[in-house]
């Protein structure tokens, strides 16, 4: 029998998107600018197939070529006349959206490895008696032999994403290890380059390592692809940079970026998109980088989107992108709410554990809006969205933030029987509360939370942002003694751990502000609603917490993903604070097996739970203003540690929290397509097979090239995982 953690149940919740009204409010020009970039966006979205395992792009192809040719509907028969019964047909179908859904065959949430339900022998036969097989049958055999044994392994570190012995990774080649990431960094801050858009491989002959660093960049550069140069400085091996991974892909967004401009409503977007380009075309942050300016610059448009190599929570080293792209209509009547937010900021921040001169020097008010979302492409679907991620633009030329509406209501939605770890008396106001809370918090979390603290900075001139003879940690009643240097940047000082601290640290600002009356009624919660909105809030986040576990893994110590750390942390800091305050207790289940209750008494909120958070907040942005690693290190590892002493039990608990998980959605989004002069609005029903239907109608005009193209991406590649 296999873990069930390492396969997706038979009814795991699947729904669809609902983006129609948002989108029939749109001019024709508006929804032809939003074809457009969402072409760009799905293309650029396969780019994750490769970043995320060698046999991801192969299977992807190779369910393309069979759906392609048989929807789900008319490959069941095939399916019962090949052996399967209908609930083994059910989790291939499953399998199949969830590998779409998830952009590779590991959990974007959570990021363990996912199999078939089913046995190999059982799929084989399907995939045999397929049409796809039936009209090229060496090719589609090739096709399952290349990918056949990964798609089903669950040796060794296989099980999950990570680095060196820890996991699977194609953002390094198998040979890479830790040591390998930190010389590399080095290299590209040396050369003042950043990891975002790159990926690291090492050779060894004859006893002489080397290493390259893969640009992406589209193949309109063909006679660049191959040439680079060579450095050994500072001690570190030669270092050689290689432009054109993921040539074939970063083409394909490129032609349609340039479609959209031609629809584009402003002078900001047409420079927005032009920058995007130039930054695929020549692999240049800078360039991107400057396309990010012109949309923060670009105030209020009705489609909102943003494309790139963008989040680093899946990079083990926490320095390279995942690719990713959204494109939305913006909802009005709710980004109302979040426009009083950013106007009342000001008032807000000082409000925040930290002196002054912790702050950023000036908000820089930024565009707030709910969003519902027409595209989302990448590994997976977020609630909320702060960007862009670049320190320097952020620190003093502003952000973003954006709200999805649409998936807040489809993907955190409950069921009162699926509500685990709960006192029964909670249960009915957590159904009612939640999303009005979470909708509340995730405000405070990407505005006010991402948004806020400075990070002192000596330039390469020498030059300070801050005063360092006069300026005091709070913490310690010193001197500060550390700061960031020339090219330095969170990411690439706190790499492994930056990417969850920083979400502990803007999730800590959400619960601390939502105890203002001024934040509350932002929101609309008065009086007992408001009490009710912040009691939820809080005991979502200690639930949180215990849910993390699933996401701890002891083998190798590690967590897998960002966010859930970051709740476990917070607990953690919650339990510490003792006089009651939360309550975590192990007990038998009404079916007899171990369950868990978790419970949080509301009336110490205001008093222990907000002076347990004001403490811990404060240290977390001290530590990360002032770039002291080794302390930031020591205080988010130690209570990040997942052990059996104490007076919890935490590796029996994870044990409780796997057998009673419950998997995260799965979203079906909607096509566009042009007909004639005009875009349609092509939806699926939220089911496994319409998710599958979305994806193959996704690439119809070049399905066959593109799946070659994949398919000799994913050979290049090859020999560089056989370590």
């Amino acid at each position: 029998m296999v873990d069930s953690q390492y396969y997706l149940p038979n009814d795991i919740g699947v729904s669809a998107l609902d983006c129609r009204e948002a989108f029939s409010l749109l001019s024709p020009r508006e929804q032809m600018y939003s074809h457009f970039l969402s072409r760009a966006a799905w293309y650029g979205g396969l780019a994750v197939l490769l970043q995320t395992s060698p046999e991801s792009a192969n299977i992807f192809v190779l369910l393309q070529k069979i759906f392609r040719k048989q929807p789900a509907a008319e490959l069941e028969p095939v399916a019962m006349a090949a052996g399967l019964t209908s609930e083994e047909y059910q989790a291939f179908l499953v399998y199949a959206a969830g590998l779409y859904a998830n952009m590779g065959n590991y959990k974007s949430f959570g990021d363990t490895k996912f199999i078939p339900n089913l046995p190999k022998d059982k799929l084989k036969a399907l995939v045999f008696a397929s049409q796809s097989f039936k009209e090229q049958p060496g090719e589609m055999e090739a096709l399952w032999d290349s990918c056949s044994s990964a798609l089903f392994s669950l040796e060794g570190k296989q099980k999950q994403l990570g680095l060196g012995s820890k996991g699977i990774t194609t953002y390094f080649s198998g040979n890479c290890g830790l040591e390998d990431a930190e010389l590399a960094q080095k290299f590209l801050d040396f050369q003042k380059l950043s990891a975002y858009n790159t990926r690291l491989f090492k050779t060894e002959k004859g006893g002489k390592m080397s290493y390259e660093v893969r640009l992406a960049i589209a193949t309109i550069l063909a006679l660049l692809r191959h040439t680079g140069w060579g450095h050994s400085l500072c001690g570190l091996p030669e270092t050689r940079l290689k432009r054109g991974d993921y040539a074939q892909i970063m083409e394909r967004v490129c032609h349609y970026l340039e479609e959209a401009q031609a629809h584009a409503a402003s002078e900001n977007q047409t420079k927005m998109l032009e920058g995007y380009r130039r930054s695929f075309t020549f692999g240049s942050i800078d360039a991107h980088k400057e396309g990010s300016r012109f949309w923060i610059k670009d105030k209020g448009p009705t489609v909102e989107s943003y494309i790139g190599f963008i989040e680093s929570y899946r990079d083990p080293f926490g320095s390279r992108g995942e690719f990713e792209g959204f494109v939305a209509v913006v909802n009005k009547a709710m980004s109302e709410r979040f426009a009083k937010l950013v106007s009342s900021a000001e008032v807000l921040l000082p409000e925040l554990p930290w002196p002054r001169d912790f702050e950023k020097d000036t908000f820089l008010k930024p565009d707030f809006t709910s969003l519902d979302v027409l595209t989302f492409t990448g590994s997976g679907v977020p609630a909320g969205i702060n960007i862009p991620n670049y320190d320097d633009i952020r620190q003093s030329e502003g952000f973003k933030n954006v709200s999805l509406g649409n998936v807040l209501a489809v993907a955190y939605a409950t069921q009162k029987e699926k509500l685990t770890f709960l006192e029964e008396d909670d249960k009915d106001a957590y159904i009612k509360w939640m999303l009005p809370s979470f909708e509340m918090q995730v405000g405070l979390h990407e505005l006010l939370g991402h948004g806020s603290g400075k990070l002192f900075v000596q330039d390469d001139q020498g030059k300070f942002n801050f005063d360092q003879n006069t300026l005091i940690n709070p913490v310690t009643g010193e001197k500060v003694t550390s700061w960031y240097r020339g090219n330095e940047t969170w990411d690439s000082r706190f790499s492994t751990i930056a990417s969850s601290y920083e979400e502990c640290r803007a999730e800590c600002v959400g619960l601390f502000l939502c105890l203002n009356k001024l934040a509350l009624s932002i929101f609309g919660h008065e009086g007992q609603d408001a009490e009710d909105v912040v009691y939820i809030n809080w005991l979502y986040m200690v639930r949180a917490g215990l849910l993390g576990l699933e996401f701890y893994t002891p083998e190798s110590s590690s967590w897998r993903q960002a966010h859930m750390q970051a709740s476990f942390v917070i607990l953690r800091v919650l339990l510490e604070a003792g006089e009651g305050l939360v309550h975590l207790e192990e007990v038998a289940g009404a079916d007899g097996r171990p369950d868990a209750r978790i419970a949080l008494d509301r009336t110490k909120i205001h008093t222990v739970g907000k002076s347990a958070i004001q403490r811990f907040l404060c240290k977390l942005q001290v530590l990360k203003a002032t770039a002291d690693v080794a302390g930031g290190r020591a205080l988010y590892d130690g209570y990040s540690a997942v052990t059996d002493s104490g007076p919890h039990d935490f590796l029996r608990l994870r044990d409780t929290v796997l057998l009673r998980k419950e998997d995260r959605k799965m979203l079906v989004q909607a096509n566009t397509r042009v007909q004639g002069e005009a875009v349609e609005l092509v939806e699926y029903e939220g089911s496994a097979a319409g998710l599958i239907h979305s994806f193959t109608e996704r690439f119809q005009e070049d399905a066959e090239q593109l799946e070659a193209d994949l398919l000799e991406l994913s050979k290049r590649d090859s020999p560089c995982w056989c370590h």
